[in-house]
């Protein structure tokens, strides 16, 4: 009995010993003493797979068992990340020094890395111009989104050429399409047909080399629902207008329902001067944010200020508890972080706001205001 017993160790530790497997390893130097993890980037979470103490001379070393199907993961210290795809049982090496790891780093060993490089570092570059620009005081509403647009055009151009379609059975084809610009996809399924047709396409191609794959089935899935979305927008657009219903304002109005259950339009603030604030509860610093537009209100109210708030939160009846005695408008938007109220107004982060006057046209929005109560009582 004790023979076979030695007999299945060694066959259980030869089995061990022939699995395939993938490694991550390298060096990030100036991180004494901080940890590096070593995570996996799911459809549905991050999972941390491994960690380590770097020593002075920042080496690490990670394994993972073979994916079945191209698998993306991560390297993070703090908010410090790079992005990993692996394929097989490649050996992918990282060299970096913190606290630039994300940026300046050196990749060897996987195309793919190498190429996910590249985009995270143009998704870097289009972030930084486009704040810059909402941050220019000199520009209009309209010249902030325009120029901003402009932006997102020519980058989804290069990415869409240059990417997606160039090798859209790879990793970094996939890895393109969830990039996003503040908390907006930059191809959007829901709102673009072209945005669409690349999810389609490469959810073609990961069919016929990765078969049966999840991530595979979840590009069709997004195709599809995407499909099934803009027939509804078209069939909307198709349908009769009654030009006597038509009304023409300076923004673009949202009819969302508030508190109590009661249908709200934006353009019905017309002569006012409104505070559209798009806003989370769940914002660790919501409570001082509230305070202050508290005291604003309570100011200015009286001599027609009005805050027509969005609330994007996940949990609806949290937001009702947070909104159950403010005395402005309060309304929920149902479909989150993915609204398309969020994309309309260009919103790249929350919370935001824009000064809108009491004729329906946007004024400002956050980044160009210095000084908001002297703006709100300019408008008043």
């Amino acid at each position: 009995m004790r023979k076979y017993l030695i007999m299945a160790a060694a066959l259980l530790g030869l089995a061990s010993c022939s699995e395939k497997k993938f490694h991550v390893e390298g060096a990030i130097t100036n991180a004494k003493d901080s940890v590096l993890y070593f995570e996996n980037v799911g459809l549905e979470q991050v999972t941390v797979l491994d960690s380590v103490k770097l020593d002075e001379d920042g080496a690490f070393a990670f394994a993972g068992k073979q994916p079945e199907a191209p698998e993306f993961y991560r390297l993070r210290i703090n908010d410090q990340i790079i992005n990993v795809s692996i394929d097989s049982t490649e050996t992918v090496t990282f060299k970096a020094q913190y606290p630039k790891m994300a940026t300046e780093y050196e990749v060897s060993g996987s195309d793919n890395c190498q190429k996910i490089k590249e985009l995270a570092l143009k998704q870097i570059d289009l972030t930084n111009r486009a704040i810059a620009v909402s941050n220019n005081s000199a520009l209009g509403v309209d010249e902030v989104n325009d120029s901003i647009l402009g932006m997102i055009r020519e980058y989804k151009k290069d990415v869409r050429t240059n990417y997606i379609l160039k090798e859209p059975n790879r990793s970094y084809a996939y890895f393109a399409l969830f990039q996003a610009l503040g908390n907006t996809l930059i191809f959007n399924p829901r709102s673009d047909k072209d945005d669409i047709k690349l999810f389609a396409a490469v959810a073609t191609s990961w069919d016929a080399n990765h078969p049966n794959s999840e991530r595979g089935a979840n590009l069709h899935n997004i195709a599809i629902e995407g499909m099934k979305t803009m027939r509804i927008v078209e069939a909307k657009e198709s349908s009769a207008i009654d030009l006597s219903q038509v009304q023409t304002s300076g923004v673009i109005d949202l009819a969302l329902p508030d508190n109590k259950g009661q249908l709200r339009h934006l353009t019905d603030l017309k002569g006012k001067v409104v505070l559209l604030d798009f806003h989370l509860f769940s914002f660790d610093k919501s409570p001082e944010r509230i305070l202050l537009l508290r005291e604003l209100y309570n100011k200015y109210h009286a001599q027609g200020l009005e805050i027509y708030q969005v609330s994007f939160d996940p949990d609806e009846h949290f937001w009702k508890q947070q909104t159950a005695a403010l005395p402005w408008v309060s309304v929920y938007d149902r479909d989150g972080l993915d609204s398309q109220t969020l994309v309309t107004y260009n919103i790249q982060g929350l919370p935001d706001y824009f000064l809108i006057t009491r004729d329906n046209n946007l004024y400002k929005r956050a980044a160009q205001v210095q000084d908001l109560e002297a703006e709100i009582k300019s408008l008043l």
